[in-house]
């Protein structure tokens, strides 16, 4: 598979970015990784917006490579799609679909289901890709970043 085939299948659409696009994105991750450390917010809570920096992240790097995922299930396209943009690894992409199952849980269903261990590993994740994302934009796309040094 590759992105090209996503998008013939209907699952991404054709996106043109910009240096502002990016950069408001790049924002987002950034508030959302200190958000997400607020000792004031539940723990679910903290979960979710660690969740919501990596899923941003994985949004900035499709746009940087020209789609943004269609509307049917774009959390999973979105972070599958670090495959085909940063050369995201198996347990990376594994990791992340379960957190995003995990979030749903705690979103939609059972308040109170994340555990220290799980949010701690979320803020992690989010953090690693939010500094592979940047090095994979001033790598591949300079052109997109505000301050590409």
């Amino acid at each position: 598979m590759s992105l090209s085939a996503w998008l013939e299948n209907g699952w991404l659409l054709e996106h043109v970015s910009s240096p502002q696009e990016i950069s408001h994105l790049l924002d987002l991750v950034g508030r959302d990784l200190a958000d997400c450390r607020s000792a004031g917010l539940s723990r679910d809570w903290r979960f979710n917006i660690a969740y919501n920096a990596a899923l941003q992240c994985a949004k900035t790097a499709l746009a940087a490579s020209g789609y943004r995922a269609a509307k049917g299930s774009h959390h999973y396209r979105a972070i599958r799609s670090l495959e085909f943009t940063i050369g995201a690894d198996r347990k990376t992409l594994w990791s992340l679909d379960a957190f995003r199952k995990k979030r749903n849980v705690s979103e939609y269903n059972h308040a109170g289901s994340i555990t220290d261990k799980e949010l701690d590993e979320m803020i992690a994740l989010a953090g690693r890709l939010r500094r592979e994302v940047e090095r994979w934009l001033r790598a591949k796309h300079p052109e997109l970043m505000a301050n590409p040094g």
